[in-house]
């Protein structure tokens, strides 16, 4: 009886929770429906300021979420906003009357060194509407103060921070936690600078890895000082010396060497960004948030002929993939389609990825191939377009990047991990096998090491792979395949060195990708289509809805610490050879 009791509580707890679940879902698909049917821009109020403070989420593309505005878990208060948009409607604000400046509150960014020079061109072009830009922060981090700097003032809490003191990238290495755990990471890989592996196999960097990153990082910490100092009267080697001496230790510090304009508290900056709008003193100031701001730069003739913007962010997998993955058959299926579109008389793709799953590059390389037989295709690099984010971009009749996008990085590797030593003498689980031939259970069980010559079978198809890689490049690039080779081997390189190296055509925006597209399409009356499509409120919130709950759970707990376990996670899922640019790489 005591049992009976239980089942029916645990089948009534079961309902109710089912039943609360459902509740919320239908919250959401209502308030997504009644988003979408009331989709008309909101007047903005006149004489408004646009307020951006960039401390949300930014993707490469505006993610839909049914859930938006509700405390649920995964979805909750958390908002984001696509870098497509954010720059689009800095460009709409550039014409709109009732816009009269921007206030940038930048303390944090949450994105890379490519899409922040994108926001930082936008907002320089906004400035030639003779419009003000102004910043504010209490707390500015370096990347916070590389967009900040491009205001016309810059402003700093009295009792605040500005932190100037260079970059700086590190990596988590794992090997003793793994042999602790009795895990042995077998590698199979081709490239003295394919480092994606090394997090399993040191305890630091190789030689090799260090000279790659001190390049890479070099590259990009000039054309940070630079852009610096192209909005301020500071140089870059005065920039340099700053840094190098950490001299900005107090407020008092970055006023007195030019890197703020002065020391104000918040009331003193509104009551400054009313007297810029000619309010009265009691008169409220009608702010209005980039994330709530829907007007859009003009996107160009309706009908008609179409250049077609495709976004491809996120690591490349095998299969449909999901939000913020670059699925193998799904994105080839998007380009396939977009070929045999005759209004789109032109492709530019816009790649944003550390690369991922060499077979599911291999099919995306093969449709974009097909396709600028019958219309040009032009590739954009975002913050990354690495090892298989190169390998889709090779095929197009152009590429462009940012200086300090990172990419390159053409080479392969495989991981299998072993895990006898951790079931054996960890846990005393032991596995016992029959088979019919000597390789039936070769990269199947991971409770044994490979063999010699299991390891040699393996490397032979790894190093197929990377012959093929090489090959898909010096086609593309019309290079020899030995050259391809010697820049190569894994190694990083930034877009402004990548374009020395025929890597990259020429360092550009996405919206120059976009003219060249239809330049050399022969348009001149044409509309910009953004790919893919969002997906219906139904198909994207069951598609996603467990694995982003998982994932908040697991943020919420461990915080920053929970990228070192999603990592581990990744690598331990993987399938297949990888063409994946090096482990998890975070520049501060």
């Amino acid at each position: 009886m005591k049992s009976f009791f239980k089942y029916v509580l645990a089948t009534i707890t079961g309902v109710v929770v089912s039943a609360i679940l459902l509740f919320f879902i239908l919250l959401g698909v209502i308030g997504m429906m009644v988003n979408s049917f009331g989709k008309a821009e909101t007047d903005t109020p006149k004489n408004a300021v646009l307020l951006i403070n960039l401390d949300h989420m930014i993707t490469e593309k505006t993610e839909p979420n049914p859930f938006e505005g509700l405390d649920m878990p995964g979805y909750g208060s958390s908002r984001s906003i696509g870098l497509n948009d954010l720059l689009s409607r800095i460009k709409a604000a550039k014409t709109d009357n009732n816009i009269k400046g921007i206030y940038l509150n930048v303390q944090q960014v949450n994105t890379g060194f490519a899409s922040m020079r994108a926001i930082r061109e936008a907002l320089e072009d906004f400035k030639s509407s003779d419009k003000f830009i102004l910043a504010y922060g209490d707390i500015m981090t370096q990347k916070a103060y590389y967009l900040n700097s491009v205001a016309d003032e810059v402003f700093l809490h009295p009792e605040g921070m500005l932190d100037f003191r260079g970059l700086a990238t590190s990596v988590v290495f794992f090997k003793d936690a793994l042999d602790k755990l009795g895990i042995d990471m077998q590698v199979l890989k081709v490239g003295t600078y394919k480092s994606a592996v090394e997090p399993f196999l040191f305890n630091s960097m190789s030689e090799a890895n260090k000279e790659q990153v001190s390049s890479y990082l070099g590259s990009i910490y000039h054309h940070f000082l630079s852009d610096i100092a192209e909005s301020t009267d500071l140089s870059i080697d005065q920039l340099q010396e700053i840094a190098d001496g950490y001299q900005v230790q107090l407020p008092e510090d970055a006023k007195e060497l030019g890197m703020v304009d002065d020391l104000l508290y918040k009331d003193q900056v509104i009551a400054k960004i009313r007297t810029d709008l000619g309010l009265s003193e009691k008169k409220e100031i009608p702010i209005v948030s980039v994330l709530d701001y829907k007007k859009e730069a003009d996107k160009g003739k309706a009908g008609g002929d179409r250049v077609a913007v495709l976004y491809a962010y996120g690591s490349i997998v095998d299969g449909e993939g999901t939000t913020g993955q670059i699925g193998g058959d799904a994105l080839s299926r998007e380009i396939r389609e977009l070929r045999e579109d005759d209004r789109v008389k032109a492709l530019v793709m816009r790649v944003n990825s550390p690369g991922g799953s060499a077979l599911a590059s291999e099919s995306i390389w093969r449709e974009i191939e097909l396709t600028k037989q019958v219309k040009p295709v032009v590739v954009s690099m975002g913050d990354y377009a690495a090892s298989g984010g190169y390998y889709i971009a090779a095929a197009a009749d152009s590429i462009f990047a940012d200086p300090t996008t990172l990419t390159g990085s053409i080479g392969v590797f495989g991981m299998i991990p072993n895990f006898q030593n951790m079931f054996n003498d960890k846990l005393g689980i032991h596995f016992d096998a029959v088979k019919t031939s000597k390789f039936a259970d070769m990269d199947v069980d991971m409770d044994r090491p490979l063999s010699e010559e299991e390891k040699s079978i393996i490397q032979k198809g790894v190093d197929r792979i990377y012959q093929v890689f090489t090959q898909r490049v010096a086609a593309g690039r019309k290079m020899d395949v030995s050259d391809v080779d010697s820049i190569g081997q894994g190694r990083v390189w930034t877009g402004a060195q990548a374009v020395e190296l025929n890597l990259v055509d020429r360092v550009a925006s996405l919206d120059q990708a976009i003219t060249s597209a239809a330049k050399m399409a022969n348009l001149k009356d044409y509309r910009v289509s953004e790919y893919p499509r969002e997906k219906d409120p139904f198909t994207e919130m069951f598609s996603t809805t467990k694995d982003k709950i998982k994932t908040w759970m697991l943020k919420d707990e461990l915080g920053g610490y929970a990228s070192y376990l999603l990592e581990i996670r990744r690598v331990v899922e993987q399938s297949g050879v990888q063409a994946r640019i090096p482990y998890l790489i975070e520049i501060h």
